[in-house]
């Protein structure tokens, strides 16, 4: 019966006893006090404590962790804009005891420093270089914050900024003026197009002009050199030049009518079609050449007396 009250003794003993053994995680700090003061850092695996003695003060993680912080400021050309600072940091492993007793808060302190430098930093740009220069911004917090969470034992592995965004209305201004602008482009491009369009179709109505001519030309020399020895045949057969000119004008002018009979879309075209219609063609003609030959006669004896 004696024996009977050393039971809960034994168990309390061994309670006490395996708790005082315990296990610190893989990249993770462990502080250990006795009454109320710090006795040591325990890092990863095993470890003992003294029961009734010392306890477990905290812990710290030793990984990279981040902070999300969030700043509304004014920048040089009196834009209202959000920006979203992503701070990257860890504990120092060397400076575990700063990191647990210098601070209650680090995020606090972190987020303080971020909206000091940022605050300090945006209202000297205007709104389009905020967006170009964020890495600036970024560079420039890290720099403070690792000269002031140093000394608390923190390492800022790097800060980014990862959102900026203005007011609601002023992105809409953005938007409109960034369609203007390729509006503005698309029409300069679509007059540069027009007026190509139209400087090649007057090249090309040009020289086909030009071709035309030049066929006219070769064709009206190769009709007057056929009349030339179409003369000559029917002057090597007793016929004078007056009356061959007579019978090619009959020919052609038969011809021309053979022609417009055998189209069957051509137009309305009346001619004289009875013999002596040749003949009085080519006595207008004559007359007509043999009349401007006396005009430049006179207007050249005329030029010759002035003189």
């Amino acid at each position: 019966m004696e024996n009977f009250y050393y039971i809960p003794i034994a168990i309390l003993g061994l309670i006490i006893l395996i708790s005082s053994f315990f296990i610190v995680k893989q990249q993770t700090a462990t502080i250990v006090e006795r009454f109320g003061r710090f006795q040591s850092i325990r890092q990863s695996g095993p470890q003992f404590k003294i029961p009734l003695v010392d306890k477990i003060a905290g812990k710290l993680s030793l990984k990279i962790q981040q902070l999300d912080v969030i700043i509304e400021t004014k920048t040089l050309d009196d834009v209202f804009v959000r920006l979203k600072v992503s701070v990257q940091y860890r504990v120092i492993k060397s400076k575990v005891y700063d990191a647990f007793y210098k601070l209650d808060y680090p995020h606090d302190q972190i987020t303080s420093y971020v909206f000091d430098v940022v605050r300090a930093e945006v209202p000297k740009m205007k709104l389009d270089d905020v967006f170009v220069k964020k890495d600036d911004i970024a560079l420039a917090v890290k720099a403070e914050l690792n000269d002031a969470m140093s000394d608390y034992g923190f390492d800022i592995i790097k800060t980014l900024v990862t959102d900026i965004d203005p007011d609601a209305q002023v992105k809409a201004a953005m938007n409109r003026i960034n369609a203007a602008d390729r509006e503005k482009t698309a029409a300069q491009f679509e007059g540069d197009a027009a007026r190509i369009l139209i400087v090649e179709k007057a090249k090309a109505e040009a020289e086909s002009k030009r071709l035309q001519g030049q066929g006219i030309a070769d064709q009206r020399r190769e009709i007057a050199r056929g009349l030339e020895e179409s003369v000559e045949v029917l002057n090597k057969v007793g016929i004078n030049s007056q009356e061959a000119s007579a019978l090619i004008v009959v020919t052609q002018h038969y011809d021309t009518l053979q022609s417009l009979g055998q189209e069957t879309n051509s137009n309305l075209i009346l001619l004289p079609n009875s013999p002596q219609a040749g003949s009085q063609m080519l006595n207008d003609m004559v007359a007509s050449f043999t009349a401007s030959n006396q005009i430049g006669e006179a207007m050249k004896n005329a030029k010759n007396k002035e003189k």
